[in-house]
């Protein structure tokens, strides 16, 4: 390394406020950044020629992770706890030579403590009030679109007009169709930022390829193609009001990293764009996934699950709580009263069945499998659609994607090819396939196809 590379990278270890370390093939720190001084305890002098062996025995670096990368030769990512019971996320990265040989080690330590910290105050809130009767709580001024008889549910209401008032992120879990987007919306309009906007953004319908133009946005001629008035991203849009992100375990791991900056700065920049933008919005995430479990697969960053995890609520699947499928019943069927203008009423048989059935896809099944029932029966009573009254699994379960070749045109040579019925087939398939899935991802699932496949189909056909 030349002298004035030197430094220029000593200058900017001395001046960096982040935590770096530097350290060779055989363990021994050669750089490390000032600030790492306040987080160990250990000067900067004192860093530098030591080994990472000693350190780690000592329980100064409680692991290190330059010494999982120089065991694996790979990236790694761990958590520390200091001396001084700060927690930190270190990060790992190899460098190597000319010859592939292990070179450096490069780490990145960024202190979580405030924010665990910050987690566990919530934490507690919610385990006292969890504590509380239902005697001292006061009835929910709002409810969702969802009304409910369970007593989870309504000790849901009570923790969300709690943490309605502050700002901190919250994270939805649980199976598909539970109402976790009802919820979101409950907590945005029983917040301060209620007369602000609302945006929703599921991160699984977005192809990765489109993603950071849609979320960031960017400036007039940012590339090829692009608006001559540049675009603003969904991130401005939620200026003032709530960020809502659906899927957020879908989040590709380059947006991930994005969003963490975001958070962290408080700024966001268009692509293409010199300038920043000061951003001042409520971030609530939701996804039917084990986040943690894809923290360890190294699928979604440490450090933005604990950004997003301050408040976890779990919402539980419609099975374990068969309480609310009668007021779920009433409820759905005033609704499809009025949006088809009749006065129907539901069969003593067909409330059987709901109440009898297990209800994979929660209330979004629910609703689609009365107003298929609803659809289907003549007269004022709803009876099972098609009168499957011995057969519950094929009355509620979706229908399986099979092309109904009476909807096809045959093939007529010089008029019709067999590929255009092929098309009018898969067309098909799509269409019937889209009444069931949320999005791209669990439509590829359903078809047992890739999801790029899945969203070129869908764009051949002009479908959505």
């Amino acid at each position: 390394m030349s002298h004035d590379a030197e430094l220029e990278l000593t200058a900017a270890l001395n001046f960096c406020p982040g935590n770096i370390v530097i350290s060779n093939a055989q363990g021994i720190i050669i750089k490390a950044s000032v600030s790492n001084a306040a987080i160990y305890g250990v000067s900067q002098q004192e860093f530098v020629g030591s080994s990472l062996f000693e350190l780690e025995s000592k329980g100064i670096l409680n692991p290190s992770v330059s010494l999982e990368v120089l065991r694996t030769g790979k990236e790694a990512q761990v958590m520390q706890v200091t001396q001084h019971g700060r927690v930190m996320m270190s990060e790992g990265f190899p460098i190597f030579d000319q010859d592939n040989n292990l070179y450096r080690v490069i780490s990145f330590a960024t202190d979580l403590t405030e924010i665990r910290q910050l987690k566990k105050e919530y934490e507690w809130l919610q385990t006292q009030f969890m504590a509380q009767s239902d005697q001292a709580l006061s009835p929910p001024k709002q409810q969702t679109n969802l009304p409910s008889k369970s007593q989870v549910i309504g000790k849901i209401h009570q923790l969300l007009q709690r943490v309605s008032r502050s700002d901190a992120s919250i994270l939805f879990l649980g199976e598909s169709g539970v109402g976790k987007t009802a919820f979101s919306k409950l907590v945005h309009e029983q917040s301060e930022r209620s007369s602000g906007p609302f945006i929703e953004v599921n991160c699984s319908t977005i192809p990765e390829t489109l993603f950071e133009s849609e979320m960031f946005g960017y400036a007039p001629g940012a590339f090829t193609g692009a608006n001559k008035q540049g675009k603003v991203g969904l991130i401005e849009q939620a200026q003032g009001g709530t960020l809502f992100l659906d899927e957020i375990g879908e989040l590709p791991l380059p947006m991930q990293a994005k969003l963490l900056k975001v958070l962290q700065d408080g700024k966001v920049s268009r692509i293409g764009s010199t300038s920043s933008q000061l951003i001042n919005f409520r971030l609530i995430t939701a996804t039917n996934q084990e986040l943690n479990q894809r923290v360890e697969n190294g699928e979604f960053r440490l450090d933005l699950y604990y950004r997003i995890n301050v408040i976890p609520i779990s919402i539980p699947p419609l099975k374990d709580r068969i309480e609310d499928i009668p007021v779920l019943l009433d409820f759905i069927l005033t609704k499809l009263n009025a949006r088809y203008g009749e006065e129907k009423v539901i069969s003593s048989r067909l409330r059987r069945h709901f109440l009898n059935h297990t209800w994979p896809g929660n209330v979004r099944e629910l609703e689609n499998a009365l107003e298929r029932s609803y659809l289907a029966s003549i007269g004022k009573m709803i009876q099972p659609f098609d009168d499957f009254s011995n057969q519950e699994q094929a009355l509620l379960s979706p229908p399986q994607p099979v092309p109904q070749m009476s909807m096809v045109d045959p093939v007529i040579p010089g008029q019709r090819s067999l590929n255009d019925a092929m098309d009018e087939v898969e067309k098909h398939l799509l269409q019937q396939a889209l009444e069931h899935c949320k999005g791209t991802y669990e439509l590829a699932r359903y078809l047992g196809i890739s999801q790029p496949t899945a969203s070129r189909r869908l764009k051949k056909h002009g479908l959505k």
